[in-house]
């Protein structure tokens, strides 16, 4: 055997056994390798190789005898080994070649792979809007496309591409255009602190809890549809929420989760909204004004639709100011003998001629929307699991809670989901 077939052999061996190889090779130049690198083989591995210790050259044996023919065969026999060793040393050389490409690949796919941003941030194509109030959306990357639609502050979208310092996104059922300063791409941070994580009641009655355990206090109640904003899920199988009633823990098993975040609305959209508000706002003041005795009509101007809406809400927190005092029932409506939030906010207005539903989320999408800082006596503010009346003076009107019954409020109380407003 020569070196080319040890290297070969040493390529198929590790750990110490390769070691040994080398050393003992280097250490006796003029050993018989063949003989050795198999003991060593036969020692490693015992009862794999068969090791004869005294064995015979057939050639250099038949040549010594004179023996031409036997020389022949032998030269013959000794070819045919050597090529039958090569072609099993190639075999082994192989294998061990495959073997090794299979551990490689195998300690690949085992080991860590280290993830760039983007694969690790979920967001890393959304876009989100900040900006005063609105970024229009174009057709095309020019300032001279058509308007499609309104990107509103800290809504998002999807980025679909990039082109002349203008991002093309997705976002509701518009796809265009806006100009890439007024959005972010990719902050996380940002992008999730402009959701809001809803945990939705899937219950009958759904119980909260003072403490993350089955054995604490109840603190609130709320039926089936409706939700909480959610304030932390670090606790296992637990969710803890906002109320009327303070902060508090809702089993993870009765309620749904999911977050809701302000995407684009379209030109279409946004006009079809603005028509189905101004019909509200009329069937509104009619029905205000039949109550009231009001010979008031809107102009269709926006002060006197602001000085209608001004007094029809005036009307309606007067009304309401009535029952104070009266206890909060959990499902109740009865403005006198008990009622909850949703239930007394439903029963003033259906003094007015409004139905509504019993529900404090459904409320959020009662009459039109308007902005905080817009606010007008009976106007409906919504928070997490909670509605009231806004009173004016910066107080709500409300059935709170068990202890305190209908009382006034501060209206900041907590963060304002929404303010609607129907006359």
């Amino acid at each position: 055997m020569n070196k080319k077939v040890i290297a070969r052999l040493a390529a198929v061996l590790s750990g110490t056994m390769l070691l040994t190889v080398f050393a003992y090779v280097n250490q006796n130049p003029d050993t018989n390798y063949d003989k050795n690198v198999t003991a060593i083989v036969a020692e490693e591995e015992p009862g794999t190789v068969s090791v004869q210790e005294n064995e015979t050259n057939p050639v250099t044996a038949a040549e010594e005898n004179g023996d031409s023919e036997a020389t022949e065969q032998a030269q013959t026999t000794e070819n045919s080994e050597s090529t039958e060793s090569t072609e099993q040393s190639e075999a082994v050389d192989g294998q061990a070649v495959a073997e090794a490409q299979a551990q490689s690949d195998d300690v690949a796919a085992d080991a860590p792979t280290e993830s760039v941003d983007t694969e690790q941030n979920e967001f890393a194509n959304t876009a989100i809007a900040q900006v005063d109030d609105y970024v229009n959306i174009r057709s095309e990357a020019s300032e001279d496309g058509e308007i499609l639609g309104k990107l509103y502050n800290n809504s998002i979208g999807t980025v679909n591409g990039e082109e002349n310092g203008w991002y093309q996104i997705t976002s509701g059922s518009v796809t265009g255009y806006v100009k890439s300063e007024y959005v972010v791409v990719g902050d996380a941070a940002l992008i999730q602190s402009a959701g809001t994580r809803y945990a939705t009641v899937n219950t009958t009655t759904l119980f909260v809890r003072s403490e993350p355990t089955t054995e604490s206090k109840v603190i609130y109640m709320l039926p089936e549809g409706d939700d909480l904003v959610a304030l932390d899920e670090s606790n296992d199988g637990w969710v803890k929420v906002s109320t009327e009633a303070g902060e508090g823990y809702v089993s993870s098993e009765f309620v749904n989760m999911s977050t809701v975040y302000v995407e684009a609305e379209s030109k279409a959209e946004e006009e079809a909204r603005l028509a189905a508000e101004e019909a509200k706002r009329k069937a509104a003041d009619a029905a205000a004004a039949a109550v009231t005795g009001s010979s008031s009509k809107s102009s269709g101007s926006s002060s006197s639709s602001s000085s209608s809406a001004s007094s029809n809400g005036q009307a309606v927190v007067s009304y309401a100011s009535q029952f104070l005092g009266n206890p909060y029932v959990y499902g109740g409506t009865s403005l006198t003998n008990g009622t909850d939030c949703s239930g007394f906010v439903m029963g003033v207005y259906a003094h007015f001629g409004v139905g509504l539903s019993h529900s404090s989320s459904s409320m959020r999408s009662a009459g039109y929307g308007v902005s905080v800082s817009d606010m007008q006596p009976g106007d409906i503010v919504c928070y997490s699991g909670h509605v009231g009346i806004y009173a004016g003076g910066g107080s709500i009107i409300n059935a709170a809670t068990e202890s305190t019954g209908i009382t006034y409020t501060n209206v900041n109380y907590a963060p304002i989901l929404a303010v609607r407003r129907i006359f």
